[in-house]
């Protein structure tokens, strides 16, 4: 914006855009640095003017172009400059644009997930810690507020939903995620928690639960939120699936990168904190969230390939592969969060490989029994940035996942439409209800953008947060 005050500006650093074609705000263009800016997207060139904090001109590139992910991006590249600068303040003077709330949403974003790192198990040195950054300030009307602070907290949810992620699956078991759903309740008096462990799981008969604890000495949990926001609309349900490390059980995955396999609960820890966001910007909706949590480990007492177990809706499986595990403990999650009154349903989960192949890491798959509720996870998809792409559903899919001596197998005999053929199978357990499947495997580590870098990206908490928006009164 033209009309800052450079020298006024109390921040350590202050970021100005410059579209492609235009040249710097007088009071810095004449600065040492100014110069090398030339308004090319994601270019950052700093200036140091005289009695002034030193800025950061930021190329924005083509006007017609810019929009919220680019704001997204560039913000990131910002905040990392800030921390390359051991900066602890910075001010964002908020490009023109047709829709300032979404670009202040869009900055902040962007600022808070650009200054993510995980730290936590490394060396505490005070000296040589770098600095982080403290606080944002954006320069441009003060009723943009509202929108900054929404950005804010999901957002900060979102680094939560990472911090769960990236720490090991021996700190984050399944008790430990139980342990944070009962301190979300405690912050907030529209939240209420319900914890399963082994016996009441067995005595409920969640035999897809059940079945993939039983093969290591870590017992499973199953958590309940429950959050009355009021409002007149249908009651969301929320599913998230919680395996806290998997090793394939059995049928063992291999060795190279089974690391990895401490983010195969990014679904649940993306419900758990998307459901913290919704408590504290006091939406307007009742929402249900329930999230199994398991490690699935190989054993003498695992569940073994060919094994038949029960659900907690009756459906009888054959285990064919105890490494689609995830769709086991899901079926049990979304058959009882229907029970608990679920209206609306949508299940996240790193479930297969496929979806990487099909997607790659720019969008998760949606798959849906209501056009209705698909339509709006997309539309959310795109104003979140957490973008999401439709695959069909089909009565020949199902086929696919027809068992010979049990109602279902875990696993289609034919190698076709993997992602689909897994979503098939959960569409099993939710009778009538509107419900749609997000396979976030490609999106929830290693994306590679700015904002998320390629560990835990916590993908989902701010497309479940602008869906609870978008359904609340």
């Amino acid at each position: 914006m033209r009309d800052i005050q450079h020298s006024e500006v109390e921040a350590d650093l202050l970021a100005i855009g410059v579209f492609e074609g235009d040249t710097a705000p007088a009071e810095v263009a004449a600065a040492p640095g100014a110069k090398a800016a030339k308004g090319a997207f994601k270019q950052v060139s700093p200036a140091f003017p005289d009695g002034a904090p030193p800025a950061l001109i930021v190329g924005l590139g083509k006007r017609e172009q810019l929009d919220a992910e680019r704001l997204r991006v560039l913000a990131a590249k910002v905040a990392k400059e800030a921390g390359r600068l051991e900066t602890g303040s910075l001010a964002w003077a908020l490009p023109e644009t047709d829709d300032t709330a979404t670009a202040a949403e869009a900055l902040v974003t962007g600022t808070v997930l650009g200054s993510y790192r995980f730290d936590r198990f490394k060396a505490d040195d005070p000296d040589d810690a770098p600095a982080r950054l403290e606080s944002l300030t954006l320069l441009g009307p003060a009723e943009l507020g509202a929108a900054a602070e929404s950005a804010r907290v999901y957002a900060e949810a979102q680094n939560r939903a990472r911090d769960l992620q990236s720490t090991p699956a021996n700190f984050a078991t399944p008790a430990v995620l139980a342990e944070r759903a009962e301190q979300i309740a405690a912050g907030a008096e529209t939240v209420r928690v319900e914890v399963l462990g082994l016996d009441e799981i067995a005595a409920k008969g969640m035999g897809g639960l059940l079945a993939v604890s039983q093969g290591g000495p870590v017992e499973p949990r199953l958590i309940v939120l429950h959050y009355a926001g009021g409002g007149g609309g249908p009651t969301l349900g929320l599913v998230g699936k919680g395996v806290t490390f998997d090793t394939g059980g059995i049928s063992l995955k291999p060795g190279a990168g089974m690391h990895e396999m401490k983010y195969d609960m990014s679904g649940a820890a993306a419900v758990i904190e998307a459901v913290a966001a919704v408590a504290e910007l006091e939406l307007t909706i009742d929402l249900v969230a329930v999230v199994p949590s398991t490690e699935n480990m190989p054993s003498g007492s695992a569940i073994k390939p060919g094994d038949v177990i029960t659900q907690y809706n009756g459906v009888t499986v054959e285990v064919n592969n105890t490494d689609a595990e995830g769709r086991l403990i899901l079926a049990d999650a979304l058959a009882y969060a229907v029970e608990l009154g679920a209206e609306r349903l949508v299940d996240l989960a790193t479930l297969t490989g496929a979806v990487v192949i099909a997607l790659g890491s720019t969008y998760a798959a949606v798959i849906a029994n209501d056009d209705e509720l698909a339509g709006e996870v997309v539309e959310a998809g795109e104003r979140s940035g957490e973008l999401t792409w439709r695959l069909p559903l089909h009565a020949e899919y199902k086929e696919l996942m027809k068992g010979t001596v049990a109602d279902l197998s875990n696993l289609a005999s034919q190698r076709k439409a993997g992602t689909i053929t897994a979503a098939s199978f959960l569409e099993e357990f939710v009778d009538d209800t509107p419900w749609a499947h997000v396979d976030i495997a490609g999106t929830a580590w290693d994306v590679g953008r700015e904002y998320t870098g390629k560990d835990a990206s916590g993908f989902g908490v701010r497309l479940l947060v602008e869906l609870a928006r978008e359904l609340s009164d």
